[in-house]
């Protein structure tokens, strides 16, 4: 199954209220990179356990591991969870960036080192959300 039909059959099998949220923010984020590099991780380790929520990731990040070594990621990512939606920013390397630059424009939202998390679009400024998006991008 390619990615693009992946992300949508994730997408569609939420509930209506985080489907339709989920698809404005994949369009938000394809509007904001539109040739990136489009990942599906569905949640599971290698022997099949759920291991975290699936998430559906965009562009490409080299994450740097303690060891030195180094391995393909995405940039953004974007994940449903039991309360709302998560919107993943990697590869900003000063943890407290995201809040301190994002954190209180954005409305009701947890925002750690490279999360960002809120209830509903409602709760949020979607415009301080694409800045960041956009930020991270640029990176």
């Amino acid at each position: 199954m390619r990615i693009e039909q992946q992300i949508q059959n994730y997408i569609t099998t939420q509930p209506e209220s985080k489907n339709s949220e989920l698809q404005t923010l994949h369009h938000l984020i394809l509007t904001a990179m539109p040739e990136c590099k489009l990942w599906f991780l569905d949640g599971k380790n290698d022997e099949g356990k759920v291991v975290s929520n699936p998430n559906i990731g965009y562009g490409v990040h080299m994450m740097k591991y303690a060891n030195g070594s180094t391995k393909e990621f995405y940039k953004i990512g974007l994940s449903a969870n039991t309360t709302g939606i998560s919107v993943y920013i990697m590869g900003i390397d000063d943890k407290k960036f995201l809040a301190e630059t994002y954190g209180k424009r954005l409305g009701k939202a947890s925002v750690t080192g490279y999360c960002i998390k809120f209830k509903t679009l409602k709760d949020i400024d979607i415009d301080v959300l694409e800045e960041a998006i956009k930020y991270a991008n640029e990176q």
